[in-house]
């Protein structure tokens, strides 16, 4: 059956186990402004119905996710900034994609112009609402370790980590809100490493850094 494509409003995102990974390198920092001109796209391959993403390039920059699997008729379509609520660069070194099967999947990526994490949830059903997060901390920072597999992010007063196959969910406060520019993320957030068993973080409390560590369960 040929897939017709339609468009997702954004209003469908709240803004606020199959791995797939790009076979690009990423370079110096987390990553460098690229022309992207090849399409990028994600499959588990390991489900009979072979759910995929895939973000198409225009004019040197990804441009629009589409998302489907067999048989599902029509497929989902939406423009990466509206769900990111702004022009963001991309490059496949910094680019990665969990598929847990037709329910949904997580697309994880840093803009190269600001260095900012994003993580988005992106849910099959055109009745499932999908979660955009703009505080992710990614494996694609080299002063950041997560565990494959984890979702972590901040809200300032927090951190989370998040099972992607499970929605399993551990957080560490920051016993006060940080106001962290996401922007500049390292200028308040030195660096992170997550596990399913642990969370530690350096992060800037007023002038001074400090270390936060706690062992945690997913729940």
């Amino acid at each position: 059956m040929k897939l017709l494509f339609a468009s997702v409003a954004a209003s469908l995102f709240a803004l606020s186990f199959a791995s797939c990974k790009s076979d690009a390198v990423a370079t110096k920092g987390i990553c460098d402004t690229v022309c992207v001109k090849d399409s990028m796209k994600f499959t588990n391959e390991n489900h009979k119905l072979k759910p995929y993403v895939y973000i198409a390039a225009s004019n040197c920059n990804a441009d629009t996710i589409s998302w489907s699997y067999i048989d599902m008729g029509t497929a989902r379509q939406a423009n990466i900034n509206d769900l990111t609520g702004r022009p963001v660069k991309l490059n496949p070194a910094a680019v990665d994609c969990f598929i847990k099967d037709t329910s949904y999947a997580w697309l994880q990526f840093n803009d190269c112009a600001t260095g900012r994490g994003y993580l988005i949830k992106i849910p099959y059903s055109s009745y499932v609402k999908g979660n955009t997060l703009s505080s992710a901390m990614t494996k694609f920072d080299p002063k950041f370790s997560i565990a494959d597999g984890l979702a972590v992010y901040s809200d300032r007063g927090n951190l989370f980590a998040e099972d992607m196959a499970t929605g399993k969910i551990a957080q560490m406060t920051f016993k006060q809100r940080v106001e962290i520019d996401y922007d500049n993320l390292h200028e308040y957030v030195d660096s992170v490493n997550v596990t399913a068993s642990k969370m530690w973080a350096k992060v800037k409390i007023g002038q001074d850094w400090k270390v936060f560590e706690k062992e945690i369960s997913l729940k």
